[in-house]
């Protein structure tokens, strides 16, 4: 498991592991566990849309995957 000390919401090292809250993504030896300064700053980052969770972002991506400007991705 890899280990990510600095809360991703303010860039701040947390160094009260032993309080800090915190979350595990993935599993295994690929899992990352992230720490984070408060509730507050855990609740917004598990907010954040991630990629094909609410097809906002591969709606936008769809869009313009074929248009003349970026040519075709596929």
């Amino acid at each position: 498991m890899r280990i990510s000390t600095l809360d991703p919401m303010t860039l701040n090292d947390v160094t009260d592991l032993d309080n800090a809250p915190y979350i595990i993504d993935g599993e295994g030896t690929n899992a990352l566990k992230i720490y984070f300064e408060n509730e507050t700053n855990k609740a917004e980052y598990l907010a954040i849309p991630v990629h094909g969770a609410n097809d906002t972002v591969s709606a936008a991506y769809a869009k313009v995957a074929d248009s003349e400007i970026t040519g075709t991705i596929n």
